[in-house]
């Protein structure tokens, strides 16, 4: 073969070399810029997935802090009505033995009556002024026969003393009989409204325990799709890994490949001294091929590393502007009925996730200082922090202004609730459709009164503090 059919087979060789050894590289970088974008995607995702994880697990843990208050609450009730039982039990022993006393204590002033009787027949009998068994039969009545008997000087003085001390001791008798069975009926009340109050707070005990199954179940898939998506990038990185492995061998075969090549051309220059400057141009030639080919793979190395940056920086923007938590709009609130009102309504607010419900609490400094309330007390006392004089009850609450209808309703008016009972349940409504108020299952807490258990229960009821 001629020198001349060697350097042009040399030259073919070594261009095709090159134009292959940059060529799959090229191709595999685009595959790798691709992937890269895919992964971004889903990296995205898992820090949206792990964003909304965090938030229902804050939900989840004030899910957990509210039904601890309310199985507290509903143990404290429990204790409430158990003692209550037990006072019931004790004020009914009371009222039998306050029966037998009066019980007998009617037999004794019975047998005084007879007594009595046979005084009269026995004066009578002895030769008295007086015909005393006339009057003693002649009488219609026990109080008769006692104004009677006082007409007879020799036997009255003595006996109506008896008499009057055995009305008396029935009399009082009586009254601690009235008393206690009027404590009786209170207790009773009581039972009933402290029942009626378990099942309200069970009620919302079971809503909460649902609320919270609802987000374990929401945090579970929340979870198995972070965990899908995590393996999906962690395949898409071993692909992208691999691809470069593969190109990095590639790039290895074809730097060999040229480097024998190479060196077939000093071989073939060498051999013909004659041919000297048409072998240095052929390599030249070769060298400014390859040089440009080299240029050109960098720039495109560069340029894909340069887009795959950008995308980069695209989705990283994009996750940035996701991750800021959307403007909180001012909700306009109707303009306070007056100036106490906002007192009232702010006085409350450091009880919020400080107190604890407690019937019947509120009352005391004691209840006060340590944030144990019941509705009615807590409106009572924000009222009275804004100088304002409220009856700590539901039903006196409802004539502690003037009436007003659901659509006129402004903050600081007090709104009511049918729970266990018809206005059972009272608050001061803020705004907004949310009301704050002394909760059985929160202790003071801001509530929504548009939606949920609220919405269910409010009656409409709307009194405007005077």
């Amino acid at each position: 073969m001629s020198l001349k059919k060697k350097l042009i087979v040399l030259n073919t060789t070594i261009m095709l070399g090159l134009g292959s050894a940059f060529a799959i590289p090229s191709v595999k970088a685009e595959s790798i810029t691709d992937i890269q974008s895919q992964r971004t995607g889903i990296q995205s995702d898992i820090s949206e997935a792990e964003q909304v994880i965090q938030q229902l697990k804050k939900e989840q843990s004030k899910m957990n802090a509210q039904i601890a208050q309310i199985e507290s609450a509903m143990k404290e009730n429990d204790q409430k009505i158990k003692d209550t039982k037990q006072e019931i039990k004790d004020t009914e022993k009371d009222i039998e033995s306050l029966k037998k006393e009066i019980k007998a204590l009617e037999e004794r002033i019975a047998k005084r009556e007879e007594v009595l009787k046979e005084r009269a027949l026995s004066f009578q009998e002895s030769g008295g002024d007086v015909e005393y068994l006339e009057v003693v039969l002649g009488s219609k009545s026990f109080g008769e026969f006692v104004n009677r008997v006082g007409a007879v000087a020799t036997i009255v003085e003595a006996d109506q003393q008896i008499l009057s001390e055995q009305e008396a001791d029935k009399a009082d008798l009586e009254k601690k009989q009235a008393t206690v069975e009027k404590k009786l009926q209170s207790l009773k009340d009581m039972e009933v409204e402290l029942k009626g109050m378990q099942s309200q707070i069970e009620d919302q005990k079971a809503e909460t325990v649902n609320m919270k199954a609802k987000i374990e179940k929401k945090e579970s898939e929340t979870e198995a799709l972070k965990q899908s998506l995590e393996n999906k990038d962690a395949g898409l990185e071993a692909q992208i890994a691999s691809i470069r492995e593969n190109i990095k061998k590639e790039e290895e075969r074809k730097a060999s490949e040229k480097a024998d090549l190479d060196r077939a051309a000093e071989e073939v220059n060498s051999s013909n001294a004659s041919s000297e400057g048409s072998s240095s141009s052929s390599s030249e030639g070769s060298s400014s091929s390859s040089s440009e080919e080299s240029s050109s793979s960098s720039k495109g190395e560069a340029s894909a590393k340069s887009s795959s940056k950008a995308e980069s920086s695209s989705n990283s923007s994009k996750n940035s502007a996701a991750a800021k938590p959307a403007a909180s709009k001012t909700e306009t609130s109707s303009k306070p009925s007056s100036a106490n009102t906002g007192s009232a309504i702010t006085a409350g607010y450091k009880y919020i996730g400080n107190s604890t419900y407690k019937f019947g609490g509120g009352r005391t400094a004691s209840d006060i200082a340590n944030g144990l309330f019941d509705c009615s007390a807590f409106v009572a006392w924000a009222y009275k922090q804004a100088g304002v004089n409220l009856p700590a009850s539901t039903d006196a609450l409802k004539n502690a202004g003037r009436q007003v209808s659901d659509s006129q309703k402004q903050p600081g008016d007090l709104v009511f609730f049918n729970t266990y009972k018809t206005d059972g349940h009272v608050g001061i409504y803020v705004g907004g459709g949310k009301f704050i108020g002394s909760q059985s299952s929160t202790g003071v807490a801001i509530a929504n009164m548009d939606s949920g258990y609220w919405a269910g229960v409010y009656n409409g009821r709307v009194v405007r503090v005077n």
